[in-house]
Parts: structure tokens; sequence; C-alpha cells
């Protein structure tokens, strides 16, 4: 698998993204449902949104590996919270740090929802190429 980035605009470098995301030679593609901080036993969390993307973050991460894909080769994450006024001041020590563990960078779209599950205030929605 190849990957290329591509980001014509300067202002692209500081996003943690990039705008576009060209895989070539792909042997196989994973497609994850949006992930969230739900236990084993798929009860919701009530706890504040930073928490949430912890767990959430697990999860993904947990469901990449065991289906034999790897998150540095994420090439695609939507993220899908209740407020992104929370998420850029509550979250991104949490975010940045999962996005350079892995050296990913990938094309992603921020979207502010109405509401998610339950209790539950962040979702993490990826595409995984090998």
């Amino acid at each position: 698998m190849e990957k290329r980035t591509i980001d014509p605009w300067k202002w692209g470098e500081q996003t943690n993204s990039a705008q576009a995301v060209a895989v070539t030679n792909v042997t196989g593609t994973l497609y994850c449902s949006g992930q969230a901080a739900l236990d084993e036993n798929g009860i919701p969390s009530n706890a504040d949104m930073r928490t949430q993307l912890i767990q959430t973050i697990q999860n993904l991460e947990q469901l990449i590996n065991e289906s034999g894909y790897e998150c540095k080769n994420i090439v695609r994450l939507n993220i899908y919270t209740t407020s992104t006024q929370d998420f850029f001041t509550t979250c991104m020590d949490v975010y940045v740090p999962f996005i350079q563990k892995y050296g990913i960078k990938q094309a992603m779209t921020l979207l502010e929802v109405k509401g998610l599950f339950a209790t539950l205030t962040v979702e993490l929605e990826a595409t995984v190429v090998k």
C-alpha cells in the first residue's frame, strides 16, 4: 500500500489532517462503523466528552487491530460531536496525541450533531487500508 497526502494550501499544515489522501496498491479496505464510548456490554458512558473520547479511541484501536489492520493506515476519520466547542476546548490533548502516536495524516470531517445515542457526546468513524 502506498499513501500520499495532498494539502495545496499552507494553512492545511496546521490542521492535524490532510485535504486529501491518495492510496494505491491497496490489498484491503476496512470501513469502521462509528465507534463511541460503549463498554463491552454495549452500555454507553455518561462521563464528560474528554473521558468518552479516551474510551472511544480505545474502542477504535481494538476494532482496527482485531480486524487485522493498523491505525497508522487510517486514511479517513470523521468526528461526530454534540459540541465542536467542547471538543476543541477539552479533547485536543487526547485527540492530537492519538493522531501523532500513529503518524496519521488523514482526510477528516468534524461535524456537530444534535445528538448521539443515549448519553454519548463523541463518535469516531474511520476508513483504514492495507
